[in-house]
């Protein structure tokens, strides 16, 4: 019974797994990304490039503030527990058992408050968003913000006012 509920669990945990990667795409047969990649921090970006006319960019900075919260320490008790033993040897009208005792050891650990410890919260995170126009070719379609990750940033950055530039957002329609 044990190990056909073990068999069962690790079944049902491969499913949700493999249903999770196919809805995040995890299979990506459809081509390759065609600029440059974002980084490990970024937010997983979408696989459809975006091409318009370079109209702005802005960088949003990260913003910090000072916080406390509980500091937990971990704590523990010792403690002791009797456990019992016993032997049977012989057969038949012979048999004999035999018991005894010994003390076992161990510990009781749990986590517990120690006084605060500060730390720094994030306020808002750091973002590099760019406005386009004539999104997609679309003359009517003007600024438009995307996010972007900070190297499709740079990219951005360096080309010239008014030029048409391509890059894969990070969010799609989410402004910036």
């Amino acid at each position: 019974m044990f190990v056909s509920g073990g068999r069962l669990r690790a079944a049902g945990v491969t499913a949700i797994l493999l249903a999770v990667l196919t809805a995040c795409g995890g299979g990506t047969s459809n081509g390759a990304r065609t600029t440059a990649p974002a980084t490990t921090a970024s937010p997983t970006p979408t696989q459809n490039p975006v091409h318009g006319i370079k109209d702005t960019l802005r960088h949003v900075t990260r913003r910090t503030t000072p916080a406390t919260r509980p500091h937990l320490v971990r704590s523990c008790t010792p403690g002791t527990r009797q456990v019992r033993h016993t032997s049977r040897s012989g057969s038949g009208s012979h048999r004999r058992t035999r018991t005894w005792y010994t003390t076992e050891h161990y510990q009781n650990c749990h986590k517990v408050r120690s006084g605060t410890e500060t730390y720094r919260r994030e306020l808002r995170p750091e973002r590099w968003c760019v406005l386009l126009d004539d999104v997609g070719g679309d003359r009517k379609r003007d600024d438009v913000w995307f996010r972007v990750d900070h190297v499709d940033y740079n990219r951005v950055l360096t080309a010239d006012d008014h030029t048409r530039v391509q890059f894969v957002p990070l969010l799609p329609n989410t402004g910036c």
